[in-house]
């Protein structure tokens, strides 16, 4: 339940009439409300990830109000419970209210008195819920950050892990610049029966052809010039481990084809050397394109691709899954303030539309960022709502429009070139000089969109 959702309320009353009116009560009110004539069936409808309010009679057959709040206790001491009787036992409150009960309203009450008390409660509630998630996240994040999200699509995506970690099957690793793929990579060994031995990343669009060789198949003493002595290679060394090749579409074709070769035969034969040596390898590669796709392929071989795909995960860009910025926001925003020793400012109105509209092409590593510039103070934007906001406000004064929509023109491009500079100053034909000036004038980070 996000905070725009209206707040579900369990409401309980064996009297039909005053059922019916006190639910409409709370729906005026702006409730989701769910009501009951038993008790019993209130709590069958009723488990620990409920995210509201109960809103119980006291006097009913067969369980009353007060065995009713015994029970959600029980169930879970943090659900706020407010009683209601007609009875006015003065005694019964306080012990109610001492039993950790939220509220005790006496009949007849005023509709206001009723809806206030469960919008209090309802925030409440909605409070604790969202600390648990964040401590969750916490606990995922120590597992494998940012795999942090409630969402339909990165539950699938851990499930999978979880399932497929314990194999020696290889793995093929699909997702935008920032949005985790070494992290998933990093969680299949830590996962795996594998963990103990080392996990070796490479990433493939770093290195020259010229060195990318010697450091995948390593060499021999004199292989080459330079070579003065013996090297072990980044597949031997990740015998009895895992192999993360990151932007795999990058390596050479020839490079490509001895790749093949290791993947099929499971070993490898240094430069220099005839010597044929064994390795235990499994390899998780990992692409920004999608290989699968001729046109996005380019020079990377077919049948290498289809020997990498085995079992094809794909991350979700941050844009695809918006309800778990918040989330990740706020566990970021946490870890920043640990890491500086700062407390954690209070989130405007205009961060929290920032968080909501902008895109974050540089998807989690462009949060973390953010979030780590927002504790130091650095990120002000009381005069700089988000791009996506500012571009559609027709109420702004056009410079201050023109502004904001280059400021977002420039945060695409680089997240579409991976914030490789030389490639963002051509697309936007503009010289280095005036590009890094409009970077400090909209306090945009380079860094952010780099892989």
């Amino acid at each position: 339940m996000t905070k725009d959702d209206p707040a579900p309320v369990i409401l309980i009353d064996d009297d039909s009439d005053l059922l019916k009116a006190t639910r409409q009560t709370l729906e005026l009110a702006g409730f989701a409300v769910s009501a009951f004539s038993i008790a019993r069936e209130a709590l069958a409808a009723l488990d620990r990830n409920f995210g509201g309010v109960v809103v119980s009679d006291i006097r009913m057959p067969e369980i009353d109000g007060l065995q009713l709040f015994d029970r959600v206790l029980r169930l879970d001491p943090d659900i706020p419970v407010i009683l209601v009787t007609g009875h006015g036992d003065i005694a019964m409150a306080v012990k109610a209210i001492k039993d950790g009960a939220y509220d005790f309203i006496t009949k007849p009450f005023a509709a206001d008195r009723l809806a206030q008390s469960v919008a209090r409660a309802a925030e409440k509630r909605r409070l604790v819920m969202e600390n648990r998630a964040l401590r969750e996240a916490a606990e995922q994040a120590q597992e494998g950050l940012p795999l942090i999200g409630q969402t339909p699509a990165m539950e699938r995506l851990r499930r999978t892990l979880r399932q497929i970690a314990d194999t020696d099957v290889d793995v093929l690793v699909t997702g935008e610049t920032g949005s985790g793929k070494e992290v998933v990579a990093s969680l299949l060994h830590r996962w795996s029966r594998r963990a103990k031995g080392n996990f070796v990343a490479l990433n493939c669009g770093t290195l020259p052809e010229t060195v990318i060789e010697s450091e995948l198949f390593g060499h021999e003493a004199g292989a080459f010039t330079g070579a003065q002595k013996k090297r072990v290679g980044r597949i031997e060394h990740s015998s009895g481990g895992t192999l993360f090749l990151d932007e795999i579409e990058s390596m050479p074709a020839s490079t490509q084809v001895q790749m093949l070769r290791v993947l099929e035969m499971r070993e490898v034969t240094p430069l220099g050397t005839n010597e044929i040596r064994p390795v235990d390898l499994r390899v998780v590669a990992a692409a920004k394109v999608d290989l699968g796709n001729a046109s996005q392929r380019g020079n990377f071989r077919e049948d290498l691709y289809y020997r990498l795909n085995v079992v094809t995960l794909s991350i979700p860009p941050l844009r695809e899954r918006r309800d778990d910025v918040p989330l990740l926001f706020g566990y970021f925003a946490e870890r920043a303030a640990s890491r500086f020793r700062r407390a954690v400012p209070a989130t405007s109105a205009v961060v929290q539309r920032h968080l909501r509209e902008h895109d974050w092409p540089g998807n989690v590593r462009e949060l973390a960022h953010f979030a780590e510039r927002f504790v130091l103070g650095l990120e002000d934007m009381a005069e700089a709502p988000s791009p996506a906001a500012a571009a559609s406000d027709a109420s702004a004064p056009l410079p201050e429009r023109l502004d904001r929509y280059e400021a977002e023109i420039i945060r695409e491009t680089l997240g579409r070139n991976a914030g490789d500079v030389r490639r963002t100053i051509e697309a936007l034909g503009i010289p280095r000089k005036t590009f890094y000036d409009k970077l400090q004038r909209h306090g945009i980070v380079r860094s952010d969109f780099s892989r």
